[in-house]
């Protein structure tokens, strides 16, 4: 106790002496805050009084403006105002106007600056602020405050601030007087429990033999260690981050340091198809592609996919590889090829007629064969093989992508059973009762718990994943930590929100707004003024485009006026065209905007124009710049990034977002105008209020939502996700360590 005290009372006397230090410091910080805040003020001030002031002197009422003068000043912090129009002009003021100012010498109370004048009842603060209009163009105002307060609150600070280092002096000694404590008599016991000859830390079998009580100091301070490790790392992702691919890739070298990651997916980044004698390079339009092919870049690796274009064959090397990008390479794209009856059986059907529909609430039936379902697991071996073949080590990183591979992250094990596996599904979840409907249930569960990582959009998508395998497998869910044990091994079961890169690529903020507006009315034969709405999406039903199209039918009929001034540009990048519902929807499609255009046909532009085609990233963008608003309403969505991409090509900072309630990014973007996509009504009135909404409102919802895209971008998804597969990997480093030290 003496040896603590020893300790106490210097720490005491450091602490106070640190208060009597820092005290004038925090006067003048407060001091410079606040003058800070009334110059702040002052401005605000000039901006709200230049029209009223301006009208009375236009009316010839200068008597009256000192009662207007007097009036404002009646502010508890505002002490007195004047005018001059003129540097030798008299000054109209209100009553309490110190007289040491005058028209004549304001010049040094103008500019930055601390310009305090000393009165009876404290300190004031004097500012003098241009205000010049074409009747006086030499016109300024002063603006007087009362900084008495300041006086008041910087005592209050300093009481505070001593009652701060009080209560941390009495909190720090205490806790050095019981760790001290703890600590002598800890080390003691170990020490005499080391002398006697017993080990240092307790084996299992000993553990159940009374009269060895052991000494696990070590073992503890490692388990202390590892939590550490895992709250510095997700405290270092969560907030000291700014997430960038220098940032992603740093991380990765000092995490994953020669780690070997590999992505696998159905569709690829780069689709090289002919046209005649020459090759042309496109990328998909594929929130998937987009998520994943900024983070490849930054991390290099290998990508596995499906080669599906026409000219795939003819540009890769014997091993089926090929650098991409092609303007700059950053990795290796794998290119997995698949016979017409795999394709047709394992993507056409079992993965987009069975398990699409099964995941959306969509009301369109699933459609299960077991012949598309032994194609299925033929084509999740084959990209298997692709896997072990290019993995350099026996324990890769290896990022499953998507529904059309469920069963891989199992077959993976079974070859690799040292890999980290992130699996993260793209889609929705279903709850147990929807999914009970596929045959093959227990099969894709399983296939899926292979993974290390299980990942999904949102936590309801997560809840419905643990219910469903809590329902139909026998295994053990522990809904605290969310991880699932199957068969011996533990699968995390994690919420990343996907997203988008930022900044954006500077090619598709290259052309200005100004310039996107004119040439995108100008390609649809638009006037100038007209008003312009946007959807961008891949002709799925699932993206609520029919429900889109009645509710600006809905619109035109509320508000008549709008016929002929509004337009709405449908783009929609054809999609499974082998698939029978996608062909019946793409014919309602078009039906529906014939029969909405023809119906409201009068002179001039028409209300939709469709364009069922592909577009490169760059003419959406150009789209997204000019549009007025950007209607997303999916009718069930997992993420949907087109609402994100909106967001971040409005540099500008104008424009309105319409989002269905039904898609993750709501959950995240709040400041868009919310909606549900099978109520017409409230959507049409949506479309009015954004095609009528202020300038200054559009600023202020596209600034938030700006900024959280900004900040939860599509680098931080991946290295979440990463940063999780390093923690995992330094535990299993861990757990495989000798038990016992001897």
């Amino acid at each position: 106790m003496r040896l603590s005290l020893r300790f106490v009372l210097p720490l005491l006397l450091v602490l106070a002496g640190i208060a009597y230090v820092v005290a004038p410091l925090v006067d003048q910080m407060t001091l410079r805050w606040f003058v800070r805040d009334i110059e702040i003020r002052s401005s605000l001030i000039v901006n709200t009084l230049q029209e009223p002031l301006q009208e009375q002197l236009a009316a010839g009422r200068r008597a009256k403006i000192g009662e207007f003068f007097n009036r404002i000043s009646q502010d508890e912090r505002l002490y007195a105002v004047g005018y001059c129009v003129a540097p030798t002009g008299t000054i109209l003021a209100s009553r309490s106007l110190p007289a040491e100012i005058r028209c004549t010498d304001l010049d040094r109370w103008q500019g930055p600056g601390d310009h305090l004048l000393p009165s009876a009842q404290g300190p004031l603060h004097v500012a003098v602020m241009p205000m010049a209009s074409e009747a006086a163009p030499a016109a300024r105002l002063v603006l007087v405050h009362d900084m008495s307060f300041i006086t008041r609150r910087s005592e209050e600070t300093k009481r505070y601030l001593f009652y701060a280092f009080l209560g941390l002096a009495a909190v720090v000694s205490l806790v050095t007087v019981i760790i001290a404590q703890l600590s002598w008599r800890g080390w003691m016991a170990g020490m005499r429990s080391l002398l006697r000859g017993e080990g240092l830390v307790r084996q299992p079998e000993f553990d159940a033999q009374p009269g060895l009580p052991g000494f696990k100091p070590i073992a503890r301070d490692l388990q202390r260690l590892v939590r550490e490790l895992e709250a510095e790392t997700r405290t270092r992702d969560e907030s000291q981050v700014t997430w960038t691919p220098e940032a992603l890739r740093t991380i990765l070298h000092g995490e994953l340091s020669d780690e070997d990651v590999i992505v696998v997916s159905n569709r690829e980044p780069y689709i090289h198809q002919r046209r005649g004698e020459r090759i042309e390079v496109q990328r998909p339009a594929s929130g998937l592609v987009t998520a994943l092919e900024p983070i490849m870049r930054a991390c290099s690796g290998t990508w596995i996919a499906h080669g599906s274009g026409s000219a795939d064959r003819e540009v890769v090397d014997k091993k089926d590889c090929v650098a991409v990008p092609p303007e700059k390479p950053a990795y290796r794209l794998r290119r997995v090829w698949l016979t017409a009856e795999e394709e047709a059986g394992y993507y056409y059907g079992f993965a987009n007629e069975g398990l699409w529909p099964l995941c959306h609430i969509a009301h369109v039936r699933p459609t299960f064969r077991s012949s598309d379902w032994a194609q299925y697991v033929a084509v999740n071996r084959k990209f298997a093989k692709a896997v072990v073949s290019e993995a350099k080590t026996k324990n890769p990183i290896v990022l499953v992508q998507d529904y059309h591979l469920a069963l891989l992250p199992k077959m993976i094990r079974e070859e690799l059973p040292d890999a980290t596996i992130i699996t993260f599904w793209h889609i929705p979840w279903p709850n147990p009762e929807s999914f009970a409907i596929c045959p093959w249930r227990e099969e894709i569960l399983a296939g899926m718990l292979g993974s290390s990582i299980m990942g999904f959009h949102t936590q309801s998508h997560c809840n419905n994943f643990v219910d469903t395998v809590d329902r139909f497998l026998e295994a053990r869910a522990d809904r605290e930590s969310f991880n699932v044990s199957f068969g011996g091994k533990l699968t995390a079961v994690r919420r990343y929100p996907i997203s988008i890169a930022w900044p954006p690529e500077a090619e598709m903020l290259q052309k200005s707004v100004i310039d996107c507006r004119s040439s995108i009315r100008q390609l649809n034969d638009l006037p100038q003024d007209h008003k312009l709405g946007v959807g961008v999406d891949r002709l799925d039903y699932t993206k609520g485009i029919m429900e889109r199209l009645r509710a600006i039918e809905r619109l035109l009929e509320l508000n008549p006026d709008w016929v002929g001034r509004f337009t709405f540009v449908q783009i929609a990048a054809p999609t499974r065209s082998g698939i029978d519902e996608y062909l019946h929807h793409e014919a309602q499609v078009r039906a529906m905007a014939a029969r909405i255009n023809g119906r409201f046909e009068r002179q001039g532009p028409l209300p939709i124009i469709l364009k069922i085609e592909h577009h490169e990233p760059r003419e959406v963008y150009e789209y997204f710049r000019a549009a007025d608003l950007c209607f997303v309403s999916s009718l069930h969505d997992g993420m949907n990034l087109v609402a994100k991409e909106f967001v971040a090509a409005r540099d500008d900072e104008r424009g309105v977002l319409i989002l269905s309630e039904f898609t993750g990014a709501a959950r995240e973007l709040p400041e868009a105008l919310i909606v549900n996509p099978y109520d017409a009504d409230q959507c049409a009135a949506a479309l009015h209020l954004a095609l009528t909404m202020p300038a200054a409102e559009q600023r202020d919802r596209m600034r938030l939502m700006r900024g959280l895209v900004a900040e939860f971008n599509v680098f931080r998804w991946a290295g979440r996700m990463l940063l999780d597969a390093a923690a995992m990997r330094r535990r299993s480093g861990l757990a495989n360590k000798p038990k016992a030290l001897t």
